[in-house]
């Protein structure tokens, strides 16, 4: 297939290290693997270490994208879950060190226990992009494969999730605390207000210790969705639950 990519030279197979400690930095020959968890489309975590992957870019957690109608949809979460069914098809992932980036994330090219590269299978899907500024082109010809099958967020229009992220810089603060073990679509920013909407019709969002909230459910399909802020969520017009 052509997701099954060779590893760059640079990110050489190396011994497996059982502690993980983002803030000292190692030598690009270690490899992380083992059973992981996913943060959103573009990251996850193994053994408490978050671990992005190279040369790619997928929608955030909160970014909404247009179908081919030109309705709107969770395509942040879609690649999320996406890619959560792709990893649990074939376990543990193994990922070689490329780099630390600032926010004490392990950047590397990550690989399924079958051998398929997960960042070649996300973009070829229509799941993320190609991101030249750190990918060397290597995942072009994936890109144009899915955007010839209109793939993806390749059906209707989006924003690169780099200029996406770029407009909203003071509202998506990404962080490395360790994630909850489980899939939760939360994200590396933590976008966990639940945006309802009520029998009524009105708009509310509740905040994580809230009374409702454990049992608030978001339905995309009513118009309902995740904020990664109250500021977000006001600029919707939701308005915050008084429980």
């Amino acid at each position: 297939m052509i997701y099954q990519v060779m590893e760059q030279s640079s990110a050489k197979v190396g011994s497996l290290f059982d502690s993980l400690d983002s803030s000292a930095p190692r030598p690009a020959t270690e490899t992380i693997k083992g059973r992981a968890s996913v943060i959103d489309g573009d990251t996850i975590e193994i053994a408490g270490q978050r671990v992005r992957f190279n040369g790619i870019d997928a929608p955030e957690s909160a970014q909404y994208c247009q179908d081919a109608k030109g309705l709107e949809y969770a395509c942040g979460r879609k690649a999320a879950s996406a890619l959560d069914k792709f990893l649990a098809a074939s376990r543990p992932v193994r990922c070689s060190f490329v780099e630390w980036d600032q926010y004490g994330r392990f950047v590397g090219n990550c690989f399924r226990a079958d051998g398929k590269s997960v960042a070649g299978w996300l973009v070829e899907s229509g799941h993320a992009l190609d991101w030249p500024r750190y990918s060397n082109g290597i995942y072009a010809q994936h890109q144009t494969a899915a955007k010839r099958a209109r793939l993806g967020i390749w059906q209707g229009q989006f924003q690169e999730p780099w200029d996406w992220r770029a407009n909203r810089a003071d509202e998506i603060v990404p962080t490395t605390v360790a994630p909850s073990p489980s899939f939760t679509l939360l994200g590396s920013s933590s976008c966990d207000i639940k945006g309802n909407v009520s029998s009524k019709g009105e708009r509310i969002y509740h905040l994580p210790g809230q009374k409702f909230y454990r049992q608030t459910k978001i339905s995309e399909n009513k118009g309902e969705r995740w904020f990664c802020s109250e500021a977000e969520a006001r600029q919707a017009g939701w308005r915050k639950s008084q429980r």
